[in-house]
């Protein structure tokens, strides 16, 4: 087992930390005040290669390893959630579901160009009654001559209203499908967002964290598309939005490492300069308890993410350990946003200090791409099928 970063690895992180750190930190506690997503580093991300991810260079992609695309969504996470979870969305959800299941058409006329950000992505699954139950969306697909008729709102829409591009799932309803297996009916549509009939606004009740991301309401009124437009195969939906969260989970998990990460480096350096009853906080008990749970914490975390990223890049499945990653660096990034904030006391509390925005976007990760219930959902499943075969494997006769 090497834990030693390859030459290429080493590369996108150093580019990807220096980014982070020169472009991205200096503008994140006022994006987060003016709710603005900072759209002009879509372009930079572009020029430095880190939009393409994982994508084959002859689609114009960068041709990274997943375990590399983990460790710049980790540095992304450590300057400003918004900023990773733009890229979670547009490379993770958008460009590689694209890569992986797209027309030789599809895959040369959006992918090149999503990786340089001349187009921006975003996956229009959510809805106001279908959030983790993902298979209850409403929105419908109507087939008529040469192609489809869209309807329907979609909610929580990261990236929608700076998009040109958007990843659409609604439901065939002339798919022939038993009614405890609707989710067979789902198609998924590449949609341009000029199309007549593609509706947004930006959401503006958004109070507690990634508050520079940008979050729409998007709304299809009778939208046509061509037949060609339809991502896949007829009802395969469904499964073209878990391989895509899948993806996204991967980012989620990642970012969530890099802000744990940011709130513990925080933490040892006010322990290290602040000064109480004679002598340094760091040095109570109490503080070393902290920091020491904070950063076992979050190095589990991080193996767990390289884990799921491996499995990636060596053609396993992958889905039980990206819901373990997800579950485990997003409750364990907002634990030690919680211990950063009271370690640093009113300073933590107060929004001079990133702390204070990390703790607040922290909470939203256990969110996005899932709920930590869900992420237990998925995993218990995996587990026991996981069992299930290795007790067959072991026993065929089943005694």
């Amino acid at each position: 087992m090497n834990f030693r970063p390859s030459p290429q690895q080493d590369h996108w992180r150093a580019v990807a930390t220096a980014f982070a750190r020169d472009e991205v930190m200096p503008r994140a506690r006022q994006a987060d005040a003016d709710r603005v997503f900072p759209i002009d580093l879509v372009k930079r991300m572009g020029q430095l290669g880190l939009l393409a991810g994982p994508v084959d260079p002859r689609w114009g992609g960068s041709g990274m390893d997943h375990l590399s695309f983990a460790m710049v969504y980790e540095a992304l996470g450590y300057a400003d959630a918004a900023v990773r979870g733009f890229l979670s969305v547009h490379g993770g959800l958008v460009s590689q579901c694209i890569a992986e299941h797209g027309t030789e058409d599809q895959k040369s006329n959006w992918l090149p160009r999503l990786s340089t950000g001349e187009v921006i992505g975003c996956y229009c699954l959510t809805e106001p009654g279908a959030g983790s139950d993902a298979g209850a969306i409403v929105s419908e697909a109507r087939a008529v001559d040469g192609g489809y008729v869209l309807s329907g709102d979609k909610v929580w829409i990261t990236n929608g209203n700076i998009a040109h591009l958007a990843l659409v799932f609604a439901r065939d309803p002339a798919i022939a499908a038993p009614s405890d297996r609707l989710h067979r009916q789902i198609c998924a549509f590449l949609v341009p967002t000029a199309s007549a009939g593609f509706h947004r606004e930006r959401m503006t009740d958004l109070e507690l964290g990634h508050r520079a991301a940008d979050h729409a309401l998007i709304r299809f009124q009778d939208l046509r598309v061509p037949n060609d437009a339809m991502l896949g195969a007829a009802g395969e939906g469904f499964k073209i939005a878990m391989s895509a969260l899948d993806h996204g989970r991967l980012g989620v998990a990642a970012g969530a490492v890099g802000l744990g990460q940011a709130c513990l480096d925080q933490a040892l350096d006010f322990a290290a300069d602040r000064r109480a009853f004679g002598r340094n906080i760091g040095e109570f008990q109490m503080i070393q308890a902290a920091l020491a749970d904070m950063a076992t914490d979050l190095e589990a975390a991080r193996h767990l993410v390289q884990r799921a990223a491996w499995n990636k890049d060596q053609g396993l499945p992958s889905t039980r350990e990206t819901s373990m990653a997800k579950l485990h660096a997003t409750e364990a990034a907002l634990r030690a946003a919680d211990q950063a904030v009271l370690i640093l006391g009113g300073r933590g509390y107060a929004n001079a200090y990133p702390v204070e925005r990390h703790w607040r976007d922290a909470k939203g990760l256990q969110i996005y791409e899932g709920t930590s219930h869900i992420q237990r959902i998925v995993v218990a499943r995996e587990t026991q099928r996981q069992r299930a075969a290795q007790r067959v494997a072991e026993d065929p006769t089943g005694r």
